[in-house]
């Protein structure tokens, strides 16, 4: 139960009419970095938002809209590569028809979608499935992340403010306070916010209704969720790492967004490079575009894609600087391990939960190290790629 305190112990004379926290009398709050209401009266620009767009109040920050706003921009901009609509979300064939058909049946009965944790690896899509499901349900979506919900009110002014079966977006759910979480339990349950007002021998308890929602929770750590909340979700869905083809199919569907000539041998050269991840292949064909633009290249080649991708240091598996680094620290400083992760990162200069959160999961999921109760260790498939990488080295050592 949220605490809403007025700041002394003398009581809040509130006038008659609607809760003083309600939708009709809250200001916008686009100054203090959280997400403002969303739903602009006419010549405002709700019409230029369309649906699933979050607008800023006039003067406040480009960021008070959250994170997304800018990628769900017009069809214009080149940063707008998301899909709109579940036909056009490429992969993850088994999460698109579980939510195909829960979309279809929530609106033959006019409901609110049940509410939905997403959780996986970063960079596979969870922002985007978001925001194709508000598409397909004929709705806003309001994004937000965890840590930016810090007071009670942050979160209170989010759900008062939403309209019938409106999606609210949490990323990084899982860094929701405790405090959040127990607002969060009547409304996703019971579309009911209990506030007590005041405090001491002055506070009373309030419970307000919610217009139904759909709560659409995202993180890369299921597992640190609270039983509780995650027991709320009716869905709970993960995403895997793409196959090489729909990797391909989104280089190439991007390629085309960004009006690029590319090649089908370098829209698979890139999606071999990508650590199986839709977020790194897009950036990854950026700097190929660089590359093809300062260069006069019309048309982009496997050869100018394994060019550009040298230059930055991105191997034929995906591996980069810090990924060969401990590779090479472990082979020719330690004969292969074993090596503790503490030893590790005073040769490398890294903070262990760097190594650890960062650069070692692409080299486990490769098969080249194993980690084991005595240390890291190398493996056969590790040692080959390393000397692989040696021999096809430049002159310059770009991959060294």
């Amino acid at each position: 139960m949220a605490i809403i305190s007025s700041g002394s112990d003398r009581p809040r004379q509130h006038r008659a009419g609607p809760s003083p926290i309600g939708p009709a009398s809250r200001p916008d709050r686009a100054g203090s970095g959280r997400l403002v209401d969303p739903v602009a009266g006419p010549g405002e620009g709700s019409a230029a938002a369309g649906p699933g767009l979050l607008q800023p109040a006039a003067g406040a920050p480009a960021e008070a809209a959250g994170a997304d706003a800018s990628d769900a921009a017009g069809p214009g901009r080149e940063d707008s590569l998301r899909p709109r609509r579940l036909a056009d979300y490429i992969g993850q064939g088994e999460l698109k028809q579980v939510l195909g058909i829960a979309v279809e049946a929530t609106r033959s009965r006019g409901e609110a979608l049940d509410h939905v944790l997403l959780h996986g690896p970063p960079g596979l899509g969870k922002t985007t499935m978001a925001l194709v499901l508000a598409e397909e349900l004929g709705v806003r979506c309001r994004i937000t992340s965890a840590p930016a919900l810090e007071r009670p009110r942050d979160i209170v002014g989010l759900l008062v403010n939403l309209q019938p079966h409106e999606v609210l977006f949490i990323d990084e759910i899982h860094r929701l306070n405790r405090v959040a979480e127990e607002i969060l339990y009547p409304a996703m349950e019971d579309f009911r916010l209990d506030l007590t007002v005041g405090k001491g021998t002055t506070a009373r308890t309030r419970s307000l209704p919610l217009a139904p929602f759909t709560l659409v929770g995202a993180t890369t750590r299921a597992g640190a969720l609270s039983a509780p909340l995650r027991d709320r979700f009716g869905l709970i869905q993960r995403l895997e790492f793409y196959q090489l083809g729909d990797l391909q199919a989104i280089v190439e569907r991007t390629a085309g967004l960004l009006a690029l000539q590319l090649d089908t041998a370098a829209a698979l050269e890139l999606a071999r490079r990508c650590r199986g991840t839709p977020r790194i292949a897009n950036r990854l064909l950026r700097r190929v575009r660089d590359v093809a633009a300062v260069g006069g290249h019309g048309r982009i080649s496997a050869e100018l894609v394994d060019q550009a991708l040298r230059l930055h240091r991105v191997d034929a598996r995906g591996l980069d600087a810090s990924d060969r680094r401990l590779l090479a620290l472990l082979l020719e400083g330690y004969g292969g391990g074993p090596v503790g992760l503490e030893t590790l990162a005073a040769g490398l200069g890294e903070d262990p939960t760097t190594l650890e959160g960062v650069v070692e999961p692409y080299l486990l999921q490769l098969g080249f190290l194993q980690r084991t109760p005595r240390g890291r260790i190398v493996t056969e498939a590790g040692r080959a790629h390393v000397a692989a990488v040696a021999a096809m080295a430049t002159p310059g050592g770009h991959q060294k």
